[in-house]
């Protein structure tokens, strides 16, 4: 056997009281015993598993987990599951053989539904009549788009599964020029519309998207009278009075704290 299964939590239970090292044994003995489906000899097991160094280790797992015959040390569990694999083996095999039969001469018939098997006297069986498939290639970012709504419409066309070619970019901008729109326009509208396409009549009597890298930004436009703000500031200031001799003596005591 190649594979096996192995339950974490069933191991986990039987073996936390292992050592690091027989732990390692232990695996490397079960690694051995289903890759050759045969009875442990104890005689160089240690350096059939590359632990001569750890001999006394290895033994003892051997003991604490494989019971001793006349052949050699067995796992009952693991011979439970060789067990299932050499059935489910001897299955397919005679699956394949019924699949498969002989009629009386010795020749194989194949099944009824089963694909014919091309000879030297038939002719070659051709794909030609298959449509060919348009392949997917890396189109690079277009001019005059920002990479940011370049990448929202790839992950929009992923999530569709269409992907991206020339034709179909061409056909987007044929559709935005139509539409008096840039490509950039379009392709944001495709983005928040969910669309994979765009086309000129969807958008015929909707103003086009103002992108943001377009245009400066804007403020609010000068008036020619000043602010209000201003001109109350302006006339309070007016109205301070200076503080008399009289009002700094009294400030003066008051911060000497008398």
């Amino acid at each position: 056997m190649h594979f096996y299964q192995f339950h974490i939590g069933d191991y986990k239970s039987h073996t936390h009281h292992l050592s690091l090292i027989e732990d390692l044994a232990f695996r490397r003995l079960l690694d051995h015993y289903y890759l050759h489906e045969a009875p442990i000899k104890q005689r160089d097991i240690a350096r059939q598993i590359g632990m001569r160094d750890n001999e006394q280790e290895v033994l003892t797992v051997l003991n604490e987990f494989f019971v001793s015959t006349d052949k050699g040390f067995v796992n009952p569990r693991a011979d439970e599951e060789i067990a299932k694999y050499r059935k489910f083996s001897e299955d397919g095999k005679k699956g394949a053989a019924k699949r498969w039969h002989k009629d009386s001469n010795g020749e194989a018939n194949s099944p009824p539904n089963a694909t014919p098997i091309a000879t030297n006297n038939h002719k070659p069986i051709t794909n030609n009549h298959k449509p060919i498939k348009e392949k997917a290639t890396v189109v690079a970012t277009p001019d005059g788009v920002s990479q940011s709504v370049w990448d929202d419409f790839k992950a929009l066309r992923k999530a569709k599964k269409a992907p991206i070619t020339q034709r179909a970019i061409d056909g987007i901008i044929v559709e935005a020029n139509k539409a008096g729109w840039s490509l950039e326009q379009a392709l944001t509208e495709c983005c928040v519309r969910g669309w994979q396409a765009f086309k000129a009549e969807w958008v015929a009597d909707k103003p086009k998207l103002v992108n943001r890298f377009d245009v400066a930004t804007t403020t609010v436009p000068s008036r020619q009278e000043r602010d209000p703000a201003l001109v109350k500031l302006d006339e309070d200031r007016l109205k301070v009075v200076p503080p008399t001799p009289e009002m700094l003596e009294k400030f003066k005591l008051i911060r000497a704290g008398k």
